[in-house]
């Protein structure tokens, strides 16, 4: 019934990071290729999150918090603060560059931190799009209640809602909040689904869903997710790619040459800067040579 992850946790200093994609077992489900779950932390008074100017290409990332806010600086010279219920859409396309820090008012005071981090491959035809980026606030992003169940639709169409967000491919990503008890059907239009238990204990059909681990669906299934606690359970999907992706560091692409290329574009400061973020960098992973790679 599913194809269960579970999660690598990687602890950063500040806060532990979860990730489930990519995987031996699996590498995508449908246009995602990249799922971490960070937090839930809480920044000391002076303290913060502090990523420095690094490049994309061939992706988009997507962030979306439940505590917290994210100041995003990137090459096009956005500049955007992310708060809970938003989400921020970075289209790398042919290459972008872009920074994550905790907002100086933040730091002020000391904050928590607590979202998700995803990564989209770009579908054959838009690989090497323009760069691009878009805030969609958390007001724009429709809310499907029932009054046990608050699901925020962040990207595609579920439950009879549409995001206004921005799809390369057929996508579908949800924030479910479930009061004890409640139940959700999980429809089984997709190509491919996966839920994650980001908070709370949920089941799905009546197995229980380990928490943080992500659950591959079988596809064409329809299922009911039910809360046994308050729970916060995250659906991510959409279509199956047919053309597999290459991942290193923070490139992805269907050409092991084009990935080649932007880790040399990199290390020869060949991306463009971060208006107002320019001082500081993260340095390409050495030796660039690696496995399956030349």
């Amino acid at each position: 019934m599913f194809t269960v992850i579970t999660p690598s946790t990687h602890d950063i200093g500040a806060f532990d990071v979860r990730r489930t994609l990519p995987d031996k077992e699996r590498t995508m489900v449908g246009p995602f290729i990249f799922v971490d779950q960070f937090g839930p932390a809480h920044f000391d008074i002076g303290q913060g999150m502090d990523v420095r100017p690094h490049p994309h290409i061939n992706l988009s990332t997507l962030t979306y918090l439940f505590e917290g806010a994210i100041d995003h600086r990137d090459s096009l010279g956005t500049y955007a603060t992310i708060r809970p219920g938003a989400c921020n859409l970075m289209t790398a396309g042919r290459g972008i560059v872009h920074s994550e820090r905790t907002p100086q008012v933040e730091r002020g005071t000391g904050s928590p931190i607590s979202g998700m981090q995803t990564w989209l491959a770009l579908p054959d035809g838009k690989e090497e799009i323009d760069p691009a980026f878009e805030h969609v606030a958390a007001e724009d992003l429709p809310l499907v209640e029932d009054g046990h169940v608050s699901a925020r639709v962040i990207m595609g169409s579920l439950w009879g809602a549409t995001a206004p967000t921005t799809q390369h491919a057929a996508t579908i990503y949800a924030d479910i909040m479930m009061n004890a008890g409640a139940s959700l059907p999980i429809e089984a239009e997709a190509d491919e689904r996966a839920v994650l238990v980001a908070m709370g204990d949920a089941s799905l059909d009546g197995e229980a869903l380990e928490r943080y681990s992500l659950y591959i669906l079988k596809p064409g299934q329809a299922m009911t997710l039910r809360a046994s606690t308050d729970a916060r359970v995250m659906l991510l999907g959409g279509e199956a790619f047919t053309t597999p992706r290459h991942l290193w560091w923070n490139f992805v692409s269907s050409s092991r040459d084009r990935i080649n290329e932007a880790k040399h574009d990199w290390k020869d400061r060949k991306f463009p800067l971060v208006p107002g973020d320019s001082e500081e960098f993260i340095p390409i992973p050495e030796p660039i040579r690696t496995p399956g790679y030349p």
